[in-house]
């Protein structure tokens, strides 16, 4: 076996480490998992190769999808979906206001996040061969392709078909080292609507005026909530045991394509666009808007334009670009020794 399809390998094989280790690395690997879903821009599975439980849970997820159920990969899958959910539902509401209010900043963070993780891609895909710049090139290519034909981020209509298949992106992107899971819901024009629909939720089952649980609130969000879980659950089943094999049978290209994806990544994330207030005439969620209309318009939902940035703007944002690749690599660094373990 070549050295590229070990390292292919190993990234599916954890070494045995102790529950109370296991169930400690799958904790912080499930919070900083469930937050990089709420960032347009990093990925998920990054955030747990950083973590060093990404092999553990591409391993616990084909397992358990197999119906081979042994206590180790339940172990890893529950305290991992726990905390990244706990996660999710705790932040959705602040990220969701700090993406529509403080875009350009948010932005130049998601674009460094996003180069962060070539490094941890790269480690694992090097010597280059052409297969590797193969699948770099039609990843690369898909992205631009997706994001121009899809006429960029925000303004997702509510079709369920739509949410379900964002919902299978966003989770299929979950577990791709690389590949942010948040950034592909906001290219479907979906990572507001859904990020607004689990604050809901939140809302509704902590109480939203203090007044106790609303279950009104938490059923409103079910015709958002309940699709998307289906495309989840179909796209963390689905792609984990595609992962695994792919990983196993075709390494470089495969690689190749994470690399492609994460460049391409950052073609929709150019930092200086800003929301514009909708005026009468305007087209929003295929609707004609009157005057009438304008007031019940969603921030969320307003075209995005861009602007010319102050020098001062363009030295905050490539300072910002630089913190997000290095707090990426950091985390990297924190976990990367239990890699080899």
């Amino acid at each position: 076996m070549s050295q590229s399809e070990t390292k292919g390998l190993s990234m599916l094989e954890g070494a045995a480490v102790p529950i109370s280790a296991l169930v400690l690395r799958c904790a912080i690997g499930g919070v900083l998992m469930g937050l990089a879903n709420l960032v347009p821009g990093i990925s998920g599975g990054t955030m747990l190769l950083a973590a060093g439980v990404y092999p553990s849970f591409i391993g616990a997820i084909a397992e358990v999808s197999t119906l081979r159920l042994r206590l180790r990969p339940l172990i890893t899958l529950g305290v991992i979906a726990a905390t990244a959910a706990l996660a999710i539902l705790s932040l959705a509401g602040a990220m969701k206001t700090l993406v529509i209010e403080q875009r350009w900043i948010m932005y130049s963070l998601f674009i460094g996040l996003t180069f962060g993780g070539v490094p941890l891609v790269w480690r694992l895909a090097k010597p280059a061969t052409p297969a590797l710049w193969a699948g770099a090139a039609a990843a690369f290519a898909a992205m631009c392709a997706m994001q121009f034909g899809l006429g960029g981020a925000g303004g997702g209509g509510s079709d369920p078909l739509l949410l379900g298949f964002s919902g299978l992106a966003g989770a299929s992107a979950m577990i791709l080292p690389g590949v942010s899971g948040g950034y592909l819901l906001l290219l479907l024009g979906q990572y507001e609507h859904i990020l607004g629909a689990i604050d809901q939720v939140k809302l509704g089952l902590l109480g939203s005026n203090g007044s106790g649980m609303d279950i009104s609130l938490v059923l409103g969000a079910m015709s958002v909530v309940i699709p998307v879980g289906i495309g989840v659950v179909i796209g963390i089943v689905g792609v984990s045991n595609l992962l695994r094999w792919l990983l196993r049978s075709q390494p470089k290209a495969t690689l190749g394509v994470l690399l492609g994806l994460l460049f391409g990544a950052v073609v929709g994330l150019w930092p200086f666009q800003q929301p514009v207030a909708p005026q009468a005439g305007d087209v929003i969620k295929g609707r004609t808007l009157t005057l009438a209309d304008l007031p019940e318009v969603d921030p969320e939902d307003w075209h995005l334009a861009r602007f010319s940035p102050t020098a001062g703007q363009v030295g905050t944002s490539a300072a910002l670009i630089l913190v997000g690749f290095g707090a990426t690599l950091l985390v990297s660094r924190i976990g990367g020794n239990q890699e080899e373990n």
